[in-house]
């Protein structure tokens, strides 16, 4: 267990890990909530038998669609993978293509994800698919401006923006976490979680009622091979999301601080511990509250854009 990987398979392993225990973190969330609501719930491994299922079925495709359509999936799951190259999953020390992109550039790349997923439900010409994905980029619209805002606040405070600075800089004791500043971002970035995974506040996440689909109805039109990319980029993106709020805001512990192989692969361990802690906490909030009506999302991003703005003003009056 004291072999030294190489530091670029040390970098692939983060992709691996946020590839392959994202279905395991959904499963673990649908079992969860499943017996909070009195049922038995699926299996814990059912989103892996899931995958296997779509990946080995036909896939169809509207007449009304073009190349992008089939393109669009994969470019967007490749587009959730590419952000664990940027960000500390693993390791707190920058990996070689750590220092090639801040956090708000992950930001963007996970947006061009959700974009491509949108404009690839519109090009469909399926109503339901196109409400989706005008939905999507609507809500998008109004809670893009707060993540923004929680990186520019937590960037004032470090110098930089860059993850693992970030992530250093929580990890250098326990006041920076507690410091007013930090505690009122991170419930901002805790909010936007919510809605961006889809579990709260509009209907349950999978849902395929009209009133609050938003998620679900982009993926109306797509089978086989392509719904199974979709799925497992929804799940990648969840996962990546809570790696950035555990790794770099709220609990950037259980890293490796070199490249044997014992150490990463305890990191490995202590990642998927917290994403599984993190999603049980995520489904008692999903099961505990009713949900809201479609046109309250805007009061729900409104709340978190105003925790992130009492984050900054707290910097310039002592809190930070």
């Amino acid at each position: 267990m004291n072999l030294v990987l190489p530091l670029p398979l040390v970098q692939a392993l983060q992709v691996l890990t946020i590839a392959l225990g994202a279905p395991l973190v959904t499963g673990v969330i649908a079992t969860a909530e499943g017996r909070l609501q009195g049922r038995r719930g699926p299996r814990l491994l059912q989103p892996y038998h899931d995958l296997a299922k779509l990946f080995g079925k036909e896939s169809l495709a509207p007449t009304a669609s073009g190349l992008f359509f089939v393109v669009a999936p994969f470019l967007a799951l490749g587009c959730y993978l590419t952000v664990p190259l940027l960000i500390p999953v693993l390791t707190s020390y920058p990996l070689p293509l750590g220092d090639m992109g801040d956090i708000l550039g992950g930001s963007f790349i996970l947006s061009l994800g959700s974009f491509v997923v949108a404009v690839a439900a519109a090009e469909t010409g399926d109503p339901y698919a196109q409400l989706g994905s005008s939905r999507s980029k609507t809500f998008g619209a109004i809670t893009e401006p707060v993540m923004l805002l929680v990186v520019f606040t937590v960037a004032i405070v470090t110098g930089t923006d860059l993850p693992y600075v970030l992530g250093a800089t929580v990890r250098s004791g326990p006041d920076q976490i507690v410091r007013p500043a930090h505690l009122l971002v991170s419930a901002a970035l805790f909010m936007v979680i919510l809605f961006e995974t889809g579990r709260i506040p509009v209907e349950a996440h999978g849902s395929t009622t009209e009133l609050g689909m938003i998620e679900e109805a982009r993926t109306f039109e797509h089978s086989g091979p392509f719904l199974a990319a979709l799925r497992w980029g929804s799940w990648v993106k969840q996962l990546v999301l809570f790696t950035i709020f555990l790794n770099v805001f709220v609990a950037p512990w259980g890293m490796s601080a070199s490249a044997r192989l014992g150490d990463v692969t305890l990191a490995m361990v202590a990642l998927l511990a917290k994403a599984l802690v993190l999603g049980l906490v995520i489904a008692v909030i999903d099961t505990s509250f009713a949900k809201l009506r479609l046109f309250k999302i805007t009061e729900f991003v409104a709340a978190a854009f105003l925790l992130a703005v009492l984050g900054l003003f707290t910097l310039y009056l002592g809190g930070g």
